[in-house]
């Protein structure tokens, strides 16, 4: 776990959003990719209302829907007091107003207990370790390594959404097969969006939806086409139009 602030040598400052935020990381440990960008774009969050981050290391999924969805509430929740400090110092670079605490989820903060929101979401560690090696930096380790059991990160997630709203999680496709029972058993209306890497290739990803006191059936949707082509080619990132418009312009990325 990464306790010590990050000096400012270990940072390097990146855009996101085509520039919308310009978010600082560790030059080494866990960066932020494209999936909380994904995970953010999933919300369906509307001006005024709150969402809570669990797990919102320096701040980006949360910090993604603040920027697309205007008077937003966002609230983040960090283990790794390193983070939390570079979350809030990140909200308050893109004047994006945010609160952020550092607390486990495993014994949640009692600032956040009494407290239910409109929209949670999740990008919890996707690497089971009595299957895999575990990182060895720190920092990476507590946001890529699984220490808490999938089902508690939603029996978590599930305590702090208001009745009617919504969780949204991104995850390996993988590890769906556990996802979908922790989920089913207490949120309803499931929605699952493959994420595919290319056209003919399995999803790598899935975005799955919840809402709480959700009634309508399970629903498997077309999968998301993240890049063109049959394979890479150039030094381009060859993503679809669609993609690149939920990267770099903040557009909404639909179940449809």
């Amino acid at each position: 776990m990464r306790t010590e602030a990050f000096a400012p040598g270990e940072l390097s400052l990146d855009a996101f959003l085509g520039g919308r935020l310009i978010i600082a990381q560790p030059r080494s440990g866990y960066r932020a990719g494209v999936d909380p960008v994904l995970l953010a774009a999933s919300v369906p969050a509307r001006a005024g209302e709150t969402l809570l981050d669990l797990g919102c290391g320096a701040g980006v999924a949360a910090l993604c829907v603040a920027a697309r969805v205007p008077g937003l509430r966002p609230v983040g929740l960090e283990m790794q007091p390193a983070y939390a400090a570079l979350a809030r110092a990140n909200a308050a670079r893109n004047g994006i107003e945010m609160e952020v605490l550092t607390g486990d989820l495993a014994a949640m903060p009692q600032a956040l207990r009494a407290r239910q929101f409109d929209h949670v979401i999740l990008n919890p560690p996707f690497f089971d370790r009595t299957a895999s090696t575990p990182a060895r930096d720190a920092g990476r380790e507590g946001a890529m390594g699984e220490g808490v059991p999938f089902a508690a990160w939603i029996a978590a997630a599930a305590r702090r959404t208001a009745s009617r709203g919504h969780v949204c999680v991104i995850h390996r496709a993988e590890r769906l097969a556990d996802l979908l029972p922790a989920m089913a058993a207490r949120l309803g209306s499931l929605e699952v969006l493959p994420l595919i890497p290319r056209r003919g290739r399995p999803a790598r990803l899935v975005l799955i939806r919840g809402r709480k006191g959700g009634r309508a059936a399970l629903r498997l949707c077309d999968g998301w086409l993240l890049h063109a082509g049959a394979r890479h080619e150039g030094d381009g990132e060859n993503y679809t139009a669609a993609t690149a418009s939920v990267l770099r312009d903040a557009a909404p990325l639909g179940f449809g």
